[in-house]
């Protein structure tokens, strides 16, 4: 490809605002593969991939060990690209449309149960940075947050009042989420704490030793640090914690519909897939609820 074909990916990266930056990212690294494809291809123009063609990129990536979820997500940056060629008059046809991709088997994230969890957020908090790791886990615990939505909270974002957080998710999608008592008084005295260690005019609720805004690298190792000062037989991450507040919560209600609200997932296929339940609780709903299997 020549090097005006080679800009489309740039210019059509800079026509959508509403991508998040890893998504961003993403999307970039999946058609710069494809560009080198079609260059080793002989395929001089975009406008020349056609859906035949796609489908031997698809296999190709998938001989070499990608799994089909990533092969979505690759679709996903296709699709998206050939909607803009199309309304730029590059391309005429989307070579995405309607191609499945091979499935890769469902993951289930591995949850810590109730005490594992409460072990886990139950630090000691003997110092401002303890203080700050623990409203950080108790938080996270408390109300499902993402890494990004836990680094890019504000100060101004929680509502002591109300005991709420407005969080800020995928594709720039904002929500409000219940906070619980325990992360509240975590909050409250890492706030008292905090102006000993962010720097002047500083906005992010959550603050490094240097004073500016933790980063995402900086909270994944305070998660495994304190996994194994706590004593947990595993390593925990964010997300773990994330499907473990999902999991407690939606076993103890049931409720997957308020479980999908409180996550800030557009899609309730996500939850499902994303949380579990017991066949015991299953069973206990089934026979409170169904009027074939209720005692007489």
């Amino acid at each position: 490809m020549d090097a005006a074909e080679g800009r489309r990916i740039g210019e059509f990266l800079a026509s959508i605002g509403h991508l998040s930056a890893n998504t961003r990212v993403s999307y970039r690294r999946d058609l710069e593969a494809l560009k080198s494809w079609c260059e080793e291809s002989g395929i001089a123009r975009w406008s020349d991939l056609d859906g035949r063609l796609l489908r031997g990129y698809v296999a190709a990536r998938h001989r070499a060990g990608l799994s089909g979820r990533s092969l979505q997500r690759n679709l996903s940056a296709v699709r998206a690209f050939y909607r803009y060629l199309i309304r730029e008059g590059i391309a005429r046809q989307n070579p995405a449309m309607g191609l499945a991709t091979p499935r890769s088997p469902r993951r289930l994230p591995r949850a810590l149960d109730v005490d594992q969890a409460a072990r886990f957020v139950s630090i000691e908090a003997d110092g401002p940075l303890a203080l700050r790791d623990r409203a950080i886990l108790e938080l996270a615990y408390s109300s499902g947050l993402r890494l990004a939505e836990l680094t890019g909270l504000d100060v101004t974002d929680v509502d002591f009042g109300d005991a709420m957080v407005t969080v800020t998710g995928k594709g720039g999608k904002t929500r409000k989420v219940p906070v619980g008592r325990c992360a509240l008084e975590a909050l409250r005295a890492w706030l008292r704490e905090r102006p000993s260690l962010a720097r002047e005019g500083e906005t992010a609720m959550f603050v490094s030793a240097r004073g500016s805004r933790i980063g995402r690298r900086a909270v994944q190792e305070r998660f495994r640090a304190w996994a194994i000062r706590q004593g947990l037989p595993t390593r925990v991450h964010p997300h773990m914690l994330r499907h473990s507040f999902a999991s407690h919560l939606l076993e103890s209600s049931g409720d997957l519909r308020a479980v999908q609200e409180l996550l800030g997932h557009a899609d309730i296929g996500t939850t499902q897939v994303y949380t579990h339940l017991d066949f015991q609780h299953l069973a206990r709903v089934y026979d409170s609820a169904h009027p074939r299997a209720r005692k007489r």
